[in-house]
């Protein structure tokens, strides 16, 4: 018995500190982004929200990232390595990582993995995006404003519902407040390649666009009207120091509190696969200072607009609104579902030129 009792004790003090060496054992968390970090944009402002964990739980916490990584085949790789090194909680942070991450979460069902801008869910595999088309509406109000010449430049990556999104809800702003603005949209099928978007810019203030803005991730477009003595909107993160003149304001994205409150999850071991779709009323979208140039009542009319938004007050896609093609889209006093909006795949009535296959 007192052998028994012996073995007992050694085997129960054994587990008591394997269990205090696993509960002292730092949450892996691992990041695999479309660009490089130093974008100062899309890529950038993640790892931002990565620094941010970090700062908030420190040694609880061990961070890595790998950046530049292509959609397709590199993702699923990249993925996958990072599964077998370990890791708890995995976020990817690209919509073309979609089916790679879901590929991946499927063999390591222990491990949980979370996706920016994608609809894929699975037990161990949450989503999570922004609504970015509120800031769009915002500075499409004031681009409405600020234009002389009426054109107004829009860069865009991929024609996905997201980035459509956006340039819908900003031309609906702005033919708000000005009905005589054109859009004119180049693509750069690229999420973040600085001379392409810097020729797309080139080639949109050729055609008269005195306001340019971006769904990409680079700074060249800010660099570029900042050197052309024109107005820009910039993306993701503030982008003024690359264009002071220049820049209107930046829709700013906040990942910080969600990647703070998702480890927090992992830790209580609450974690759950989500489906997170946050906007300027839940701090995910948020705005560089104002240009000083801007008009106080234009100004007003934006700060207006962004807090109505965030109290619920203001969808920007409340019709009466139609399709390009004349055909109606919302009636009068409608407001378009989430389903929807994650199918837009056209243009609003008013813009201009095709959206590429």
């Amino acid at each position: 018995m007192k052998t028994l009792s012996l073995l007992a004790a050694t085997t129960a003090l054994a587990l008591g500190l394997a269990g205090q060496a696993a509960a002292d054992e730092p949450v892996r968390v691992g990041f695999v982004y479309v660009g490089p970090v130093g974008d100062y944009g899309w890529t950038f402002q993640h790892d931002q929200g990565r620094l941010a964990l970090e700062g908030e739980f420190g040694d609880a916490v061990e961070t890595t990232f790998v950046e530049s990584v292509s959609e397709g085949a590199d993702a699923e790789r990249v993925i996958r390595q990072m599964a077998q090194a370990g890791h708890d909680l995995i976020f990817t942070t690209s919509f073309g990582f979609m089916q790679a991450t879901a590929t991946v979460a499927q063999q390591f069902p222990d491990v949980k993995f979370e996706h920016a801008t994608g609809y894929t869910r699975l037990d161990n595999m949450a989503t999570y995006d922004a609504r970015f088309y509120e800031g769009r509406y915002v500075t499409g109000l004031i681009a409405g404003h600020m234009t002389e010449s009426n054109i107004i430049g829009y860069i865009g990556a991929y024609p996905i519902p997201e980035v459509i999104q956006g340039i819908n809800a900003a031309f609906l702003a702005a033919r708000s407040v000005n009905p005589d603005v054109e859009f004119r949209i180049v693509w750069a099928n690229a999420w973040f390649n600085p001379a392409l978007e810097a020729d797309a810019a080139a080639t949109l203030i050729e055609q008269g666009a005195d306001v340019l803005m971006q769904h990409t991730d680079s700074t060249a477009p800010m660099n570029i009207a900042e050197d052309a003595g024109i107005w820009a909107v910039g993306k993701a993160s503030d982008k003024s120091a690359f264009g002071p003149n220049a820049q209107l304001t930046s829709i700013i994205n906040n990942w910080d509190s969600y990647y703070i409150e998702r480890v927090q999850a992992v830790m209580d071991g609450t974690w759950e696969p989500t489906e997170t779709w946050g906007g300027i009323g839940d701090d995910m979208i948020v705005f560089a200072p104002f240009h000083e140039a801007i008009p106080e009542e234009v100004r007003a009319e934006a700060e207006a607009a962004r807090d109505a938004i965030a109290a619920g007050e203001l969808h920007p896609f409340t019709g009466p609104i139609n399709r390009q093609d004349g055909s109606e889209w919302l009636a009068e006093g409608e407001t378009a579902s989430d389903d929807e909006l994650r199918a837009m795949n056209f243009y609003v009535e008013g813009i201009e030129g095709t959206i590429p296959n």
